[in-house]
């Protein structure tokens, strides 16, 4: 077993996630699972590979240049709108309270 109950339950209190004692179980064993399908990869030979820092070494910027357009009127942005105000779009209060 990679991880104890105790290793869970102090993940859990750094990351503030409350959790009861079925779920440290539960966790436990998922993550100790998810650490076992994880094992193939240290039967890797690397001795002598260069560690890589971006997996396309030599691209140093690969963004374009900024180019101003310009956008839609107004007018246009909303004539498809199914409500709206003046220049905005009109849509209904999500947290209660507010007029339509």
């Amino acid at each position: 077993m990679h991880l104890s109950e105790k290793d869970v339950r102090a993940i859990a209190t750094y990351a503030r996630i409350g959790l009861t004692k079925a779920e440290v179980v539960s966790m436990t064993v998922d993550l100790n699972n998810i650490i076992e399908s994880l094992k193939p990869i240290t039967e890797y030979e690397l001795d002598g590979v260069e560690p890589t820092f971006h997996p396309i070494a030599d691209l140093s910027n690969v963004m374009r240049e900024d180019v101003i357009l310009s956008g839609l009127d107004p007018k246009t942005a909303l004539e498809n709108a199914p409500s709206h105000r003046d220049s905005a779009f009109k849509i209904p209060p999500i947290l209660g309270g507010g007029d339509n």
